[in-house]
């Protein structure tokens, strides 16, 4: 048996896993964030340890044989955290969250300093863990100081659970600190942030070993013998290896309150040009890429907000107006209500209808959502392949993915197949799992991640694909056009 835990920003989730990847069962409990200021976001790390322990106790209370044969557990968890820890190991003050954006003057000290661009592979952004020390060292020097080991949130439950300070490096790589080429730490990007690698965990591949569980815990949870523990993965790393992304080409969408098209690839492919993010992955010479959007189903939410109105039944309408869309130049909804990652990386960027007249309605702005939407993803799928990766087929996972009518759009504007998994649960507690049974056999060759079942697959229309890319090139006129009277 193995355990995955996914270490989330609204909740802990683990899941018990046999041998065949049936999962066995699951436990959650939930996370609360603290905003003190505007555009902050923090986490007590003491509230993940007591969900993680929360969900354990509850599987070895259902599951008490079942957890006695666990081998290996693999960790997830949401990326880029800072978390501080005085020599002592205790915590130094809540955890900074990757959704916090205090640090962006530090942002441009950094970017100054360093060529965080070349040897991390990413523009320098307030999402990723090293402006965040940056910001530490310059409001909370006294803390600064104190800080011994800057960890990630995952990887300060690894350290509760065997004692051992440590990180792979698909985790890692969203630091800034890592050279993300030769999978190490960067002496410079460290220097430039005032840290050195005594500061940092040790390094391990998310398929490695990095200890066991502690007796005292192995005892509580009723394990016959001390699991491994794996180094694990970022979230998206971990949803790659439960959903078969793991081979070059291999990729994912996930439409979900954020977007992200993931690929595997086989070698590092920067092209902070385009906002990509270019990470290593969980499996050992293997990387990837991704390219954000921040608001996906987000978006429907909104209108289905705004509107009075329930998801479904936006969904429905915007399905029937596509069937009769009016005559004339349709609407268009620019995503990017929280600001945008890929390819603007803008924070202040703002969504807008344009288009609007007296004859249009409700469904016109749902179908303008879904195409908005879809438009954002093409933009990443072109500044992936700007960096020289080519996406033909992409699995699709996440809440919206239930969507066909927005698969059919999705796929058509991307010009790809699309594949849509039979049911089950293949998200990052799922992949963590696999990376622990990697790590408690050895067997980690990709054929152990293997992508579930296709339930079925969803190709471009040709007879769309016109329409779309007249209403692609309106679309991309729109951000230029308004950036300045929208700030």
């Amino acid at each position: 048996m193995y355990l995955g835990i996914d270490i989330g920003t609204s909740g802990v989730k683990t899941v018990l896993m046999d041998e065949t990847d049936a999962i066995l069962a699951s436990a959650s409990s939930s996370l609360t964030v603290s905003r003190p200021h505007s555009g902050w976001s923090e986490q007590d790390p003491h509230a993940w340890w007591e969900a993680v322990v929360a969900t354990l106790d509850e599987l070895s209370r259902s599951h008490p044989s079942e957890m006695s044969a666990v081998a290996g557990i693999g960790l997830s968890g949401q990326m880029h955290g800072a978390t501080l820890l005085d020599a002592a190991h205790e915590v130094l003050r809540p955890a900074i969250l990757w959704n916090d954006g205090r640090s962006e003057a530090e942002c441009a000290a950094l970017d100054a300093r360093a060529d965080f661009r070349g040897i991390g592979g990413n523009l320098v952004m307030p999402g990723f863990t090293a402006p965040k020390l940056e910001w530490v060292a310059r409001h909370e020097p006294e803390t600064f100081a104190k800080t011994a080991l800057v960890l990630l949130p995952k990887d300060y439950v690894r350290l509760r659970l065997t004692g051992t300070a440590a990180s792979d490096m698909s985790d890692a790589a969203g630091t800034l600190w890592l050279d993300v080429a030769r999978r190490d730490w960067s002496d410079e990007l460290l220097a430039a942030t005032g840290l050195m690698r005594a500061n940092m965990p040790a390094l391990a591949e998310g398929t490695d070993a990095t200890g066991s569980v502690l007796p005292e815990l192995s005892s509580r949870w009723g394990f016959a013998r001390p699991p491994v523990v794996a180094g694990g993965a970022g979230d998206n790393a971990a949803s790659a290896c439960g959903i078969g992304a793991v081979r070059p080409g291999e990729a994912f969408l996930s439409l979900g309150t954020s977007g992200v098209l993931f690929v595997a690839t086989d070698r590092f492919r920067p092209n902070t040009a385009g906002a990509v993010h270019a990470f290593c992955h969980a499996l050992p010479d293997t990387w990837h890429q991704m390219g954000v959007i921040l608001s996906a189903t987000d978006s429907l939410n909104w209108l289905a907000r705004v509107s009075g109105c329930d998801v479904a039944t936006l969904e429905a309408e915007a399905a029937a107006r596509q069937r009769s869309r009016r005559d004339g130049p349709p609407v268009l909804f620019l995503p990017y209500l929280s600001g945008e990652r890929t390819p603007h990386n803008d924070a202040s960027a703002r969504g807008s209808f344009v288009g609007l007249s007296q004859a249009h309605d409700r469904a016109d702005l749902a179908l303008a959502v879904l195409e908005g939407v879809a438009y954002a993803f093409r933009d990443c799928l072109d500044v992936l392949s700007a960096a020289g990766t080519r996406v033909e087929r992409a699995t699709a996972i996440g809440g919206g993915a239930r969507s066909r009518n927005w698969l059919e759009i999705l796929a058509t504007v991307l010009g790809i197949e699309i594949d849509v998994p039979g049911n089950g649960d293949f998200g990052a507690a799922f992949g963590a799992a696999r990376l622990g049974r990697a790590a408690a056999t050895g067997a980690c060759g990709a054929d152990r991640f293997a992508p579930p079942p296709t339930a079925h697959s969803i190709g471009p229309d040709a007879g769309q694909r016109a329409f779309h890319e007249e209403g692609l090139a309106r679309y991309r006129a729109l951000y230029p056009a308004l950036k300045e009277v929208l700030r």
